[in-house]
């Protein structure tokens, strides 16, 4: 399948949901400005939970409003999407352009939602709905030391 075609438009989740009602969708989402070893272990642990894995990604938009910085995303949206899609365990990539995907996983209605351990469960969003219709809340571990801002950090302070 082309890497476009594995593009699902916010309009279609719920057409997707309903195609593939005979598979565990798993729903993971950030930003993934800098795609560091940290994102990788997560995209990686979070298709264990599942058959298809959809990660929602932050718009260009999305990121800058969450107050990350002027710079940021460092990486176009467009770029972040190929980049994803060529990891083995990423089936599906959703772009959303809210602050947070409350909209894209209510659509979606995914069996597992993942997200890092760095959340609480209080703080993961989406999460009480996940659970509401009879799906599960998983926290993955975060590699420790990888983060998009350490990243960053570093690379100001070299400069």
């Amino acid at each position: 399948m082309e890497a476009k075609e594995r593009i699902i438009g916010r309009d279609r989740l719920a057409a997707f949901r309903e195609e593939n009602s005979d598979k565990r969708i798993v729903f993971t989402n950030g930003c993934f400005d800098i795609l560091h070893r940290g994102h990788v272990t997560l995209l990686e642990q979070a298709k264990r939970y599942g058959d298809l894995l959809v990660v929602g990604v932050n718009s260009d938009r999305s990121v800058k409003s969450l107050g990350k910085g002027d710079l940021r995303p460092l990486v176009s949206e467009g770029d972040r999407i190929y980049i994803l899609l060529s990891l083995r365990n990423v089936d599906f990539v959703t772009v959303f352009d809210e602050e947070t995907p409350l909209e894209t996983i209510e659509a979606l209605k995914p069996d597992v939602l993942v997200k890092g351990g760095e959340y609480t469960r209080e703080n993961i969003v989406g999460a009480d709905f996940v659970e509401k219709t009879g799906g599960r809340v998983e926290r993955i571990k975060m590699v420790e030391g990888f983060s998009t801002s350490n990243i960053i950090d570093k690379m100001r302070e070299d400069s």
